[in-house]
Formats: structure tokens, sequence, C-alpha cells
């Protein structure tokens, strides 16, 4: 009987209606600010992981989840290597291509560009870019036809069209009397694509492996054999057994080696996010500290009489931590339904806020998203309630501690 009563009288304090009004202000400001952090920062992490999908995705389009290339010079065995690496289980298709780096101009105009030669049967199974075409068709790129698609803000910055003619200037060329002349192609605008990557869509430009070879005289020789695998998480796994089964030999990478850095920078500012969200919620549960504070001092008769009835100091403490307890629960279970309903939602709601208030939050003609993704991953909801519980107990250690040693004789002295 003894063991329950911290309970039973815990639970009594929290729905009895106190004499002391500012007391169940301050708590009902507690559970406010549990229930908002809790709420924001499931939201928030959610739109990040939302963010960082979205990013994944538009750069996965374009980029290889894996690349095969010689460990120096041209890739020369290209056919052979293809049908060894798409052999494992795990890499679904392969493409060769050719990468340059040279100059594009169109009358005075001179702009910086990465091209690519590929095959345009073997590059669409690897990458998204000849499904966004704007202008043209991805057949036009024949061998000898010496035909160029380019990046939609290449183009602009170019001002060509579909059917406009290039020259595109490569840093290789021939050594003269006169010194190192760069070799120069005219090539005829065939296609526009558009990626809403303006990393992508203003220095990227394909033209046709074939083409590629003559202008940069690679003979036979690629750059490398792009490749795309079931998963793009297991991409690094992948990449340390096509290692161990093709040699030294080759050097092989894979998007979370070639994009490091990015990636990197999106997971530091998340946990940075994560902490600073933290806060607010290391803020509500301080509220229960002067809270329970309060309550102690007002229920200190109480206290004084339950131990002369033989409850004991850890009895006490036992019903103080009850009530913080009640109070971190309820305002972590009521966050995590908010913020798992906004997370879940929160596509749906952004724009019907958009038009209540008569603004955009993310202009389509400035950022690359323009809407608001979210992805809900329930290891992050669980931790967030996790951490927002410990620190609502932790919060009421103290206050808890101090009733505990509430003297019965001093507290009814004046009773």
């Amino acid at each position: 009987m003894i063991k329950s009563v911290p309970i039973f009288v815990g639970l009594r304090y929290t729905r009895a209606r106190r004499r002391n009004h500012f007391v169940s202000f301050i708590s009902t400001i507690s559970i406010l600010g549990i229930t908002v952090g809790v709420w924001a920062l499931i939201t928030v992490l959610s739109v990040m992981n939302g963010f960082e999908r979205e990013l994944r995705g538009r750069i996965l389009s374009v980029a290889s989840h894996a690349t095969v290339s010689a460990s120096r010079g041209w890739l020369l065995d290209w056919p052979i290597l293809m049908d060894s690496v798409t052999r494992h289980p795990d890499v679904i298709n392969a493409a060769p291509f050719v990468l340059g780096q040279g100059l594009v101009t169109r009358g005075n105009t001179v702009a910086g560009v990465l091209f690519r030669g590929v095959l345009p049967d073997e590059e669409a199974l690897v990458s998204d870019v000849l499904d966004n075409l704007t202008a043209g068709q991805s057949t036009e790129l024949s061998p000898g036809g010496w035909n160029i698609i380019l990046g939609s803000q290449l183009a602009r910055s170019l001002g060509v069209l579909k059917g406009d003619r290039v020259t595109l200037i490569a840093p290789k060329g021939k050594i003269t009397p006169a010194g190192l002349l760069p070799r120069m192609k005219r090539f005829t605008v065939s296609g526009i694509f558009e990626m809403d990557m303006y990393e992508y869509d203003s220095s990227l430009a394909l033209i046709h492996l074939d083409d590629a070879m003559t202008l940069l005289e690679s003979g036979n020789g690629v750059s490398g054999v792009r490749l795309t695998v079931s998963d793009v998480y297991d991409a690094p796994r992948i990449n340390s057994e096509l290692k161990s089964r093709l040699g030294s030999s080759f050097r092989i990478s894979d998007w979370t080696i070639e994009h490091a850095n990015f990636f990197a920078a999106l997971k530091i500012e998340r946990r940075v996010m994560f902490v600073i969200l933290l806060l607010i919620i290391t803020v509500a549960a301080f509220n229960i500290v002067s809270t329970l504070v309060m309550v102690v001092t007002d229920k200190r008769s109480d206290v004084a009489i339950l131990r002369t009835l033989g409850l004991t100091p850890r009895g006490v403490m036992g019903i103080f931590i009850v009530q913080g307890i009640i109070i971190g629960f309820g305002g972590t279970i009521v966050g995590g339904i908010f913020g798992v309903l906004t997370a879940s939602n929160i596509e749906t709601l952004v724009p019907w806020v958009e038009s209540l208030l008569g603004i955009e939050f993310f202009p389509a003609n400035i950022y690359v998203i323009s809407q608001f993704p979210a992805e809900l991953r329930w290891p992050d909801v669980f931790l967030i309630a996790g951490i927002s519980f410990l620190i609502c107990l932790v919060a009421t250690l103290y206050p808890a501690w101090r009733a505990s040693k509430t003297e019965p004789a001093e507290a009814l002295r004046y009773e």
C-alpha cells in the first residue's frame, strides 16, 4: 500500500484544482512549451529529410550511382568491362562515357562547359537527362552528326535555340610552330534539357560518344563506365565488391564519394537544427522545475502530514516525480501527435497557408525546389520523444529532492 501512495498522491495533485492559479498557469505553459518543441522538431526534421531526398534524387538523376574508370589514361576494353560489371547481381545497367572540359562559343559569347560523350540508348538507362528534354530528340545524337544537347541555362546564356550552331573548343589540340592550337568543332544544337539543377543546366552538354572520341582523339578509349545499382544506399558495398573483382588497374567511385561534401553539409545542418530546436524543449523542461518548486512550497504542509503518517523521503520524492513525468509525458505525446500529423500532411498544409496569406514561400522562378517535401522517419520521432521525456524526467529531480527534505515539525509549526 505504501508503495502505491506516491503514484496515487502524485496523480491526485495533477488532477486537483490548485489554490494557486499562478502555479496552474506555469504548469500549462510547461506542457504547451514541450508540445510546441516536440511538434516543431518532428516537423522541421521531416521537411529537411524531404529536401535531402529531393536533392539526392535530382543529383542522382544526372550523376551515376557508381563509376568505373582506368587508373591511368583512357579505358580501352570497355565493352568487356561492361559485360563483367553487369554480371554483378546488384548492378542493373552500365553505359560508357567520354568526359571533357572546354569552351562553347556563339558569336562573342563564351561559356565554360563540361561535355559528355554518350550513347543515347545506354545513357537513358543510367540517367534521366534525356528524359527531360524541352526541345529536340535524343535520337538526333548520331555518330558523325556533330549534334549537341545543351542545358537550359547554358543555352539561355549563349542565346541559342534548337537548330542554331555553336563552336566547341577542346583544350587538347595540336602542337604547331605557332604553339598549341586547341581543337575546335562546329556543332548543331539538336536539343535542350532542363533538370532544375543549376549546376547541370548551366554547364553540362551532351554529344555522341563517337564524336567525343574524335574530338579528344581517344581512339577507341572512353573515360569510364557509369553504373546504376539496385539500391543507391548500398553503393559503397557494391563499390568494394567491384574493386576486389576487377583489381587495382581500375578506379571505382560511387555517389557517396563524389558528392561527399554536399551530403555531409546537409547532415551537419540537420544536426545543428536538431540541437537548436531541442533547446525549446529544454527551456520548457526548466518551466517544469519552477512549477514543481512552487508546488512543493504550496504543498509543504501536506508533505509534512504525509511524513508524520509514515511516508518516507523517497516516497515524497516519488510524488513530485510522478507529477513532473505526467506533465512531460503529456506534452511529449500531444506534440508527437501534432508533429506526425503535420509532417504527413505538410505538402497539403503549406499550399493552403500560402493561399490563405497570399504569399509563396519558395517561388518557382527563384528556388530549385518550390514545394515543401517531407519524409517522416519513425526512428526520428521515437528519438525526439525519448529525449524530450528524458529531459523532463531530469528536470523533476531537484524539486522532488527538495520536497523530500521537508521537516514535518518545521513545516507544521505555524499551521
